[in-house]
């Protein structure tokens, strides 16, 4: 068995840990457990993190289990947060438990054939059988109001420098309910362990607690920092919001992206967190990055690596192909051949013009479409000089006649032109 604290601490993914968390999980094969809560039907990239926890606890040796939060997911945790977040219902949770079970289905090994397969639990499953007179009685004697109130994220939430609106009790409750959850395991598997980002330490350390006041076991807790990027802002979120792990949320082509486009720092933390390359294959690359940095081999590994684990093989290439559309390297034929929403995605931000279906059929030519119906060209003189300079292109492929009529059987996907101005100006027809 591989050391698994020893793996997280070179890869920067150790925050903290409980004491004599090392010595008990070198001990034998352990049960381990993340808590995601279902609030959308697809984790995001923020989540990999503690994912990746896992990943790494099932490559050790050890085994892994996903408590989605069921019931948990019916009231909101604290941590972290200035406002109390909106309530989800019974279907609400039901439809986004689906989601996250096919996608981490591709990140952790489920055969139960394996040894240490994955394992996936709903807290709902057991906390639905509690009244609120059974769970004060049973659980809420256990831990004072004085332990709960220290916890920090508790108290930032009662800080009068701090601009939030308090805690209900719902909330408040959030600590009780996830050490339920660490008790429940621990009973029924012989689980012992529990990992997740730094901002969960509080209510963590509570389920510890809570095992060893009422059953005098021995449990522990491993976080990871939270991660940023390397200017302070935070991680995995773009002016356009999260970057998901669903393809239809974010497609292919734009989660490649995002980590091809990080700067040199975030990759070479990032390409220790989120990829499952050992310590030697990170040192060649980051001495080939080091010789070639234009080259940005740190960031190109990272994103295939990432790219591959979460959406395969297939459109890993194929986010590799749209991404040379706008370097000049693609065809027409790569062109025609990437989807709508990689086609979208790759123009995103370029200057784009709707034109209607009647202006294909009166037969309007290529100079008039480029000068009259948009203003691509401020003047046909203009467009001339372009076309006679060779810089001119429709869907990729070089403008031979610019009388030329295109119709709607040229279009991409029966809708979209292409328009490529000299080497780096593009804009997108959309026929309406």
């Amino acid at each position: 068995m591989k050391d698994f604290i020893a793996e997280l601490e070179w890869r920067g993914m150790l925050h903290n840990t409980t004491p004599g968390a090392a010595a008990h999980i070198n001990q034998a094969s352990r049960l381990g457990y993340v808590g995601i809560d279902p609030t959308a039907d697809s984790l995001h990239i923020g989540h990999l993190v503690s994912v990746m926890m896992l990943r790494h606890f099932q490559q050790c040796g050890h085994k892994p289990v996903v408590l989605v939060g069921g019931a948990t997911g019916m009231i909101g945790d604290p941590s972290g947060k200035s406002q109390e977040r909106n309530l989800l219902t019974e279907e609400e949770i039901a439809h986004n438990l689906a989601g996250l079970k096919k996608q981490l289905a591709k990140l952790l090994d489920f055969n139960p054939a394996n040894p240490n397969a994955a394992r996936l639990v709903n807290n709902y499953d057991w906390m639905k059988g509690y009244s609120f007179i059974g769970f004060i009685r049973d659980i809420g004697k256990h831990i004072t109001v004085n332990y709960m109130m220290a916890k920090d994220s508790v108290k930032r939430r009662f800080d009068p420098t701090e601009e939030t609106e308090g805690l209900s009790f719902t909330e408040f409750s959030y600590q009780l309910i996830q050490a339920t959850d660490f008790l429940t395991l621990h009973r029924e598997t012989g689980l012992s362990l529990q990992m997740g980002g730094s901002d969960q330490w509080g209510n963590m350390t509570t389920g510890v607690e809570l095992i060893r006041r009422m059953d005098g076991h021995e449990a522990h807790c491993i976080t990871c920092p939270l991660i940023k990027k390397s200017d302070g802002r935070k991680f995995g979120k773009t002016e356009k919001g999260n970057i998901w792990l669903d393809a239809e949320r974010t497609s292919p082509y734009t989660f490649y992206q995002f980590w091809l486009n990080v700067s040199d720092d975030d990759a070479k933390s990032y390409i220790r967190i989120f990829t499952m390359l050992s310590r030697e294959e990170i040192e060649v690359l980051e001495a080939e990055h080091a010789e070639r940095p234009n080259e940005r081999p740190l960031q190109k590994a990272l994103a295939r690596e990432v790219t591959v684990m979460v959406h395969g093989e297939a459109e890993y290439t194929n986010a590799l192909q749209a991404s040379e559309i706008l370097f000049g390297k693609a065809t027409a034929e790569t062109l025609r051949k990437i989807d709508e929403p990689t086609l979208l995605a790759v123009f995103d931000g370029v200057p784009t013009y709707e034109i209607s279906r009647e202006v294909l059929s009166a037969q309007t030519n290529l100079l008039t479409l480029f000068t009259e119906t948009t203003d691509i060209f401020p003047s046909k003189a203009e467009a001339r000089r372009t076309f006679q300079g060779g810089g001119l292109s429709l869907n990729k492929e070089k403008v031979t006649d610019l009388d030329a009529v295109p119709t709607l059987a040229d279009a991409i996907s029966g809708k979209y032109f292409v328009v490529q101005k000299g080497k780096k100006n593009y804009y997108l027809l959309i026929v309406r």
